[in-house]
């Protein structure tokens, strides 16, 4: 599991950085919050998650890190279009965005539930 989050997290890397180019292009930095966070969850924490689950393979190959993955994948794009959306005024999304948040807190406490039961030191 280690490696497909960080493969993922490289995708996340890649969108934050061109929504970072773009945003410097036209000037307008309304999506600063939706850059920060494919900067932070998509990117950096889910890199790290993915460096744990290597390192760590109890961590890494059990359910819990497959669910983490799953349910991190399906709230943070939810999270990250629903804000996007309402930034650019559609208020319609706005019930969308707790449903996403809720998702990607839950596959953190997943995340941070595994490593305390699963990462051990070697020696």
């Amino acid at each position: 599991m280690g490696v497909r989050c960080i493969k993922v997290s490289a995708v996340y890397f890649a969108i934050a950085v061109i929504l970072g180019l773009y945003m410097s292009i036209v000037h307008d930095y309304a999506l600063s919050s939706v850059h920060a966070h494919l900067a932070l969850l998509g990117w950096t924490s889910f890199a790290l998650a993915g460096i744990i689950y290597h390192l760590f393979p109890r961590a890494g190959e059990n359910k819990l890190a497959y669910v983490h993955f799953w349910v991190h994948n399906i709230g943070l794009p939810v999270m990250l279009i629903s804000l996007f959306l309402v930034i650019l005024g559609q208020e319609l999304f706005l019930s969308f965005l707790p449903l996403g948040a809720i998702l990607v807190v839950s596959s953190t406490l997943l995340f941070t539930y595994n490593v305390i039961k699963n990462v051990r030191s070697r020696f």
